[in-house]
């Protein structure tokens, strides 16, 4: 390659998660299964809350941002994956792997922004329900909305732009399925560390930040609902908190595994594994825990099943 540095025109080669063997071609239809199943299940969950008027609450307008971004997430990669595997071809251009970039770290931190504001709705609503229609009203909600978006898109957009400043002038070929930061970094033949260095310093802010929002409202949720007298009360309460309790430490625990621990203690293999696990199996999780776990959501569902069975028997 020399040492020119990449160009719009260069193009980059991604390692491909899957051969033409036995075994990975059922991996290959496992994943585009779980994929299908994803997007149908977020899609479903964001059709039941826009046309059911008993889920037009605060809490389920937030959940309908989650479903939006676990739409978009697998949606950036697996298609990729599973062109290159069918085409038997492993390259993305330069502008594809700056958007694929660009797009998983707007979702990525959106996501992790809109976790925390979930959690401070259900500290509202378990500890202060009287006050719960003030302070989550409409306006509040959209803001909410707002500065999650806002905050994933300028992220994004200055480690995307910073990143690709540095020269690639060596291999070109990306040890991951698809176009992420720490892995693009390695192919750099400039000195990286400032950089890496400041990265884990903004992942103190944009990860540990939002989960020490999360651990404090769930703290209070937790002291509120052990006082509850009701149990019927507290059943609701946990099971309604311990859904989202579960996305965030599904969604959390694998974003610091990629971008707070050093490089130096997890493979390549690994990176591909937990990036697979947060890009389309924790998206896919997501809608099955909340409908399973929220009885408003199974009712809306057995409701619209209803109707429809209905309108063919007509």
């Amino acid at each position: 390659m020399g040492t020119s540095n990449v160009s719009s025109n260069s193009d980059f080669i991604l390692m491909g998660l899957f051969s033409y063997t036995g075994p990975h071609l059922v991996l290959f239809f496992l994943m585009a299964t779980v994929f299908i199943i994803g997007l149908l299940g977020n899609t479903t969950l964001l059709f039941l809350i826009a046309t059911d008027s008993r889920l037009h609450t605060p809490m389920y307008f937030l959940l309908s941002q989650l479903s939006l971004l676990d739409v978009g997430f697998p949606l950036v990669t697996i298609p990729k994956v599973v062109a290159e595997f069918l085409q038997g071809q492993n390259v993305i251009s330069f502008g594809g792997c700056a958007t694929q970039m660009f797009f998983l770290m707007l979702m990525g931190v959106s996501e992790g922004v809109l976790l925390s504001l979930m959690s401070y709705d259900r500290y509202v609503a378990v500890c202060h329900p009287l006050h719960y229609q003030v302070l989550m009203r409409s306006q509040v909600c959209l803001v909410m909305v707002g500065a999650s978006w806002f905050s994933g898109a300028l992220v994004a957009s200055i480690l995307t732009s910073i990143t690709l400043q540095f020269p690639y002038c060596a291999s070109h070929t990306v040890d991951h399925f698809f176009c992420e930061l720490p892995a693009l970094l390695k192919l750099s033949c400039a000195d990286t560390s400032a950089y890496e260095l400041a990265l884990s310093i903004s992942g103190v802010l944009i990860l540990l930040l939002p989960l020490s929002l999360i651990f404090i409202s769930y703290g209070h949720v937790l002291g509120a609902v052990l006082l509850m007298r009701s149990a019927e009360a507290r059943h609701k309460a946990f099971t309604t908190c311990s859904s989202h309790v579960t996305v965030v430490g599904l969604f959390f625990g694998a974003a610091v595994f990629i971008y707070m621990v050093p490089g130096s203690y997890h493979s390549p293999k690994q990176d591909n594994v937990v990036s697979l696990f947060y890009s389309l199996i924790t998206p896919t999780l997501n809608p099955l825990i909340y409908s399973l776990r929220n009885r408003e959501v199974r009712m809306s569902l057995v409701k619209f099943m209803g109707r429809s069975d209905f309108k063919v028997k007509g």
